[in-house]
C-alpha cells in the first residue's frame, strides 16, 4: 500500500459544490496539506462532489466500503453551518462515524463542533482537532501584489481553510483491516469531500518543531550564482532560505572586524534554511525556480543528511536548543549596558534574540523594511538590547558578537551552552571615554525612527545625540508625529535626541535644521523626488537657513556638495554653520578643502543619513568638545559643533593640536609665518594604517603602519608662510578607504575640523579659482530658476512669504551671494 491513498466515495456522492454556495469547488484528485485527496471520488463533478448527511440529506447512516489497514484515516469534511454565533455550544455532537474492521469490532468516533468539525469559515474559532486544507507558506520573497506590501514583513502566510478541514482518525487497531466507515447523521448537515487512508506512523500533518538545515549545492555552477534558492516541502514547512557566511567559524572569530560585520555571502551554497516535516515528506531545491534536486525528509532524519543527482545536499545541523537569558554588563560598573549583540552556530546559523530578527531583510532595495530595533551589517543581523536578552541558542558551541559604538572593546568569541543551561554573562570593556574628556558623540543626520527607536539605538551605539530628522519624499512624510519642538533626554541624561528637519530640493539641495522649535516650511519643493508630483519651486534653502537662524537653530548642508546647487550661496552668505561628510571620498574632500582655502570656517560634522535597517546610527559621527565646566546639553552640543571643535569619526579617536591649540581655535602668527608645531594622536578598535596632517589640503606630515595598527601618533614642525589652516585625519593605506560593512560600505576614517593659522592679523583666505567655480553655481541657480524650474503665473497662487514678487524673492539669496563674493574678490587687492 502506498503511503496516503485516496478513498473512492463516489459511489455514495449525493450532492453538489451548491451546498456550499460555490461552483468552483475542486474536484477529483487534489492535494491538501501535502495529502492526496479525490474529492468526490472518480468521475465527480461539481454537481455530484460531496456526500452529504443530516437534515434535508437523509436521516440513514452511510457506509463507505475501504477493505484495507491504515494507522490514519484522514477526512476533508465540514459543516455546512453553525450554531455558535447565535448561543450553540461548543464541542455540540453533531454525528458519529463508525470504523468496521474485518475481525467484527468496531471503533466510535463521536463528531463534535470545533473538536473533531466545524464549519468554513469556522464559526466562534478554530477547530481543537482539525485543521485547514490549505498549509501555512511564504509570500512571494522578490516581488507581490501592491496591497500585500504591508504583510510581507510578516513571512508568513497562514493556512486557512478554504474548503474543507482536515481531520486525522488514529485508529487504535492498525494491524486489523478496516472493511467499512459508517457515517451516522446528527442534528446539522455534514458534507464530506473526501477521504485518505495512511499505512504510516506518523501524524498525517506534520506537528514537529523547526530544525536548523544547511544546503550544499556541490557544482561550482550551482553555488557560485547569485543567491535565488527557494525549499519546498509537500507535508510540512521550510522558512526562507539564507547564504551562510563564507568564512569559517575560526576566521570570524578571529577577524579584526569583530563586533562590525562581515561580508556578505551572495553565492547560493551553502545556504539555511529551518524544516519541520512528516518523515514522508519530500524536501525540494529550486534556483530561480529550475528545480535542482529533492530528497527524502525521512532519508534526512534517519542519516542525518541525504543528496539528490550530485547537485544538492541537505543536511540536519541542529544540536537542540536552550532557552537561555543572556546579560551584558559593563565591566567597571557591572551593570546591564545597552549595546548590539547577534548569535550564530559554528556553521553560521544566526540565532536572534526573541522578539528580533535573524535576518534582517535590508539587502532587498527597500528603506528601513524590517522593524524592531534592529540592525544589519553585511552577512550578520543584530539585535538593540538594553543589557538583556533571551531566545532559543543552540547547545554545544555558539559565538557571539556584541558591540557598542567605537568606545567599547567589542566581543567575539565561542561559547559552550550547556545541556541544562538557563543563563549567560557577558562583559563590556570601555577602553576610552571621549565624554569624560568633553568630547560629545553625535549623529548628524537619522531618518525613520521614531524618538524613543532613536534612543534606543543610540543607547546601544554608545551614541550621545541623535537628530532625527522628518521631510517628505513625494507624497510620503515622514515622522511629523514625533516632532515636539524641544530635546527628548533620556532618563540617565545620556542620550538626546532632537526630532527637526531635512528639507530638501532636487536641484537646488539639501539642508539640514537642527533644533527647531516650529516647523520651517515647505519642507520641501520643486517636484520629485523630494517634493510632490509637478511640484513647483516655493523656497530657497536660504530661506529654510533664515528661518532656522531665527529661530536659534543649528543650518548643516549635508551630503556636501550634492545636490550641488545653492550650497556655494549659503557659505557665501555665512548661511551654512556647518557641512557634512558622508563618503570617504576624494571628491567630498576636495570640496570642503576648496571653501576653507577660500576663507570660509566650515566645521566638519558626520552623520550617516540613516534610511535603512543596515547603517547604524553612529557609524559616521560627530564628536564635539564642549567647553570646560559646561553640563552636556542639546545647545552646548550645537554650539561646541557651530565653534567648529569637532571631529568626524568612522571608528578611529582622533586628537589634534597645532601649538598647543585645539581644534577649531584660531592660532596668532607674526605677518610674516613661521612654524608650528602639530601633534596627532589616532587610536581604533580597527586596524588604520596611515595619520596624516593635512595644511591646506596638501599632506604636511605623516606617519602610518602598512600592515595597521591600534595606534598611530605624530609630532612635526610645520612651516606657515602666510594665512592658512591644519587639519588631521587617519584612514587605511595612503589614506585609502577600508570600507564598514554598513548597506554604503562607508570607509574607516577620521578627520578634525581645522585649527586656523592668521598671520599678523585677522584670518582671511581667498582662492581665485575657488571663487569663480561659486560665482559659476550662483548663476547657475539664477538660470535654473528663470529658465527650468517648474513655476506657479503670479496671478494664480499666493506664496508663503507673502511678497508680491516671487521671482525676486526666489534669486534675493543668489544676488546676495554674487555681491559677497565679489566683495571678496575686491578685498583681494587689499593687503591683509
Amino acid at each position: 500500500m502506498a503511503a496516503y491513498v485516496p478513498v473512492d466515495i463516489a459511489s455514495t456522492r449525493n450532492a453538489g459544490s451548491s451546498i456550499l454556495g460555490a461552483d468552483d469547488l475542486p474536484v477529483g484528485e487534489q492535494i491538501f496539506q501535502g495529502l492526496p485527496f479525490c474529492v468526490g471520488g472518480t468521475g465527480a463533478n461539481q454537481d455530484a462532489c460531496l456526500l452529504a448527511v443530516g437534515p434535508g440529506h437523509g436521516s440513514d447512516p452511510v457506509s463507505i466500503a475501504v477493505g484495507q489497514k491504515a494507522t490514519y484515516v484522514i477526512f476533508a469534511h465540514r459543516l455546512l453551518e453553525s450554531k455558535i454565533s447565535e448561543g450553540g455550544l461548543v464541542g455540540e455532537e453533531i454525528g458519529e462515524y463508525l470504523f468496521h474492521l474485518s475481525s467484527g469490532e468496531c471503533h466510535s468516533a463521536k463528531l463534535r463542533e470545533r473538536f473533531e468539525i466545524c464549519a468554513v469559515p469556522p464559526d466562534g474559532g478554530s477547530p481543537f482537532l482539525a485543521f485547514s486544507d490549505t498549509g501555512d507558506k511564504l509570500p512571494p520573497r522578490w516581488e507581490g501584489r501592491w496591497s500585500e506590501s504591508g504583510r510581507r514583513q510578516m513571512e508568513v502566510a497562514k493556512g486557512y481553510s478554504r474548503w474543507f478541514v482536515l481531520w486525522p482518525w488514529k485508529n487504535p487497531t492498525p494491524n486489523k483491516q478496516l472493511e467499512s466507515i459508517e457515517i451516522r447523521p446528527g442534528p446539522r448537515v455534514i458534507a464530506i469531500g473526501g477521504i485518505t487512508l495512511s499505512s504510516l506512523d506518523e501524524d498525517p500533518i506534520c506537528r514537529e518543531g523547526l530544525l536548523d538545515v544547511v544546503i550544499t549545492l556541490p557544482r561550482d555552477e550551482d553555488a557560485d550564482k547569485p543567491f535565488d534558492l527557494e525549499v519546498e516541502v509537500d507535508r510540512g514547512v521550510a522558512t526562507y532560505a539564507y547564504p551562510l557566511p563564507e568564512m569559517t567559524a575560526e576566521e570570524f572569530v578571529n577577524h579584526d572586524r569583530k563586533g562590525w560585520g562581515e561580508a556578505q555571502n551572495e553565492k547560493c551554497s551553502p545556504t539555511q534554511v529551518e524544516i519541520a516535516a512528516s518523515p514522508s515528506a519530500t524536501v525540494t531545491v529550486k534556483q530561480s525556480g529550475e528545480k535542482l534536486g529533492a530528497v527524502s525528509w525521512g532519508e534526512v532524519l534517519e542519516k542525518g543528511k541525504a543528496e539528490s543527482d550530485s547537485r544538492v545536499r541537505v543536511e540536519i545541523v541542529d544540536t537542540g536548543r536552550n532557552w537561555v537569558h543572556t546579560k551584558v554588563v559593563d565591566d567597571d560598573s557591572g551593570k546591564p549596558v545597552p549595546c548590539r549583540i547577534h548569535f550564530r552556530s559554528p556553521r553560521g546559523v544566526a540565532y536572534a534574540p526573541h522578539g528580533h530578527h535573524a535576518h534582517v531583510n535590508s539587502n532587498n532595495g527597500t528603506w528601513h523594511f524590517d522593524v524592531g530595533g534592529d540592525m544589519r551589517l553585511g552577512q550578520a543581523s543584530y539585535a538593540y538590547i538594553d543589557g538583556t536578552c533571551q531566545g532559543w541558542l543552540p547547545r554545544g558551541e555558539v559565538i557571539v558578537d556584541v558591540a557598542r559604538g567605537f568606545e567599547y572593546e567589542p566581543i567575539r568569541q565561542k561559547l559552550h551552552i550547556a545541556p541544562e543551561q538557563r543563563e549567560l554573562e557577558l562583559r563590556l570593556k570601555r577602553w576610552c571615554h571621549m565624554a569624560a574628556d568633553g568630547w560629545y558623540s553625535g549623529d548628524s543626520h537619522v531618518h525613520f525612527l521614531s524618538a524613543q527607536g532613536s534612543h534606543t539605538e543610540a543607547n546601544g551605539e554608545d551614541l550621545n545625540v541623535v537628530n532625527m530628522l522628518q521631510s517628505q519624499w513625494g507624497s510620503l512624510f515622514t515622522d511629523k508625529q514625533e516632532f515636539t519642538g524641544a530635546p527628548s533626554i533620556s532618563d540617565d541624561g545620556k542620550s538626546i535626541v532632537y526630532v527637526s528637519q531635512e528639507n530638501r530640493q532636487h536641484f537646488l539641495g539639501h539642508l539640514i535644521l537642527w533644533g527647531l522649535k516650529g516647523p520651517v516650511m515647505p519642507w520641501c519643493s520643486d517636484g520629485p523626488s523630494e517634493a510632490e508630483m509637478g511640484g513647483t519651486l516655493e523656497v530657497t534653502m536660504s530661506d529654510w537657513a533664515d528661518q532656522t537662524h531665527g529661530q536659534g537653530g543649528t543650518v548643516v548642508i549635508p551630503h556636501l556638495p550634492n545636490p550641488n546647487g545653492e550650497p556655494a550661496t549659503l557659505i557665501a552668505t555665512g548661511r551654512a554653520d556647518a557641512v557634512e561628510m558622508l563618503r570617504h571620498a576624494e571628491f567630498n574632500h576636495h570640496e570642503y578643502y576648496r571653501y576653507l582655502n577660500c576663507g570660509y570656517k566650515l566645521p566638519l560634522v558626520g552623520g550617516t543619513d540613516k534610511m535603512s535597517s543596515d547603517v547604524p546610527v553612529g557609524i559616521y559621527r560627530t564628536y564635539a568638545k564642549i567647553g570646560d565646566g559646561q553640563e552636556f546639553t542639546y545647545d552646548t552640543w550645537c554650539k561646541a559643533v557651530t565653534a567648529g571643535r569637532t571631529v568626524h569619526s568612522g571608528g578611529p579617536m582622533l586628537t589634534f593640536s597645532v601649538d598647543g591649540h585645539e581644534i577649531g581655535d584660531t592660532v596668532a602668527l607674526p605677518g610674516n609665518g613661521g612654524t608650528v608645531e602639530v601633534e596627532a594622536e589616532a587610536e581604533c578598535i580597527f586596524p588604520i594604517h596611515c595619520l596624516q596632517v593635512v595644511q591646506e589640503g596638501k599632506v604636511v606630515a605623516e606617519a602610518s603602519e602598512p600592515t595597521g595598527a591600534r595606534k598611530l601618533n605624530l609630532q612635526a614642525k610645520v612651516k606657515v608662510e602666510g594665512h592658512s589652516w591644519l587639519a588631521a585625519r587617519v584612514a587605511g593605506p595612503r589614506y585609502e578607504s577600508i570600507p564598514h560593512y554598513d548597506g554604503w560600505g562607508r570607509g574607516i576614517f577620521a578627520h578634525t575640523s581645522p585649527v586656523y593659522i592668521a598671520c599678523g592679523g585677522e584670518w582671511w583666505m581667498f582662492d581665485q579659482e575657488t571663487a569663480t567655480y561659486m560665482l559659476t553655481l550662483v548663476d547657475g541657480c539664477v538660470e535654473y530658476i528663470r529658465n527650468a524650474s517648474r513655476l506657479h503665473t503670479e496671478e494664480t497662487v499666493t506664496h508663503h512669504h507673502g511678497e508680491p514678487d516671487h521671482q525676486e524673492y526666489l534669486e534675493r539669496p543668489f544676488l546676495e551671494a554674487r555681491e559677497a563674493i565679489h566683495k571678496r574678490m575686491h578685498q583681494l587687492r587689499v593687503p591683509h
